[in-house]
């Protein structure tokens, strides 16, 4: 027979095939396969507020996260540079929610000044992705209802990483062990079975 809600289009913030539950203890080291999202890719900054630019911004705590997995993290500062800037050093760059984001060594950077008319970033710092094939607000989505299936997050699946989600994220972090860094890390993509 016809699988359940086949052929159906996904509910703005709802996964095809959501619904369900995993437990904290049945996702480490099990693969979990993306889902694709429908998003709505746009600004929400009355959920999640965009962050100010300021350059040479460094995140904050980042220089004590210990390990090569953190390097992007302690390394990073935000730059402001206009379109030809990036196009010539970046091959994929996507606009997201918003927000023009680049890809590089396994991770998305905001690109910030790539289109001032699309500067909204809800967080400024670089966000894990174990494929370039996944944009950003989608690997924030996949990370949203895994937290939200086992109960940390509370929230829309919106694709924006705001900071309720943040605060989700650093709850899972705690509860499992892993440094509390607020960000999409290799180590909490790799926890939950995303990696």
């Amino acid at each position: 027979g016809k699988a359940k809600g086949t052929g159906q289009p996904a509910e703005v913030g709802k996964a095809t095939g959501a619904g369900t539950p995993v437990t904290a203890a049945g996702t480490a080291g099990a693969k979990v396969k993306p889902q694709h999202f429908d998003l709505p890719n746009k600004p929400k900054p009355e959920v999640a507020p965009a962050v100010t630019f300021q350059q040479n911004r460094r995140i904050e705590g980042a220089q004590n996260w210990q390990g090569s997995q953190y390097t992007a993290f302690r390394n990073y500062t935000s730059e402001w540079h206009d379109q030809g800037w990036w196009t010539q050093r970046y091959n994929r760059i996507v606009v997201i929610g918003g927000g023009a984001y680049y890809w590089n060594a396994g991770y998305w950077y905001p690109a910030w000044g790539y289109d001032q008319a699309n500067s909204y970033y809800p967080y400024d710092g670089p966000i894990y992705s174990s494929t370039n094939n996944l944009p950003p607000d989608q690997v924030i989505a996949n990370v949203q209802s895994a937290l939200q299936q086992q109960g940390y997050y509370q929230g829309e699946v919106d694709g924006l990483l705001g900071p309720q989600t943040r605060a989700a994220i650093t709850d899972y972090q705690r509860a499992n062990g892993l440094a509390e860094t607020a960000a999409i890390d290799q180590p909490t993509l790799e926890s939950l079975g995303m990696s």
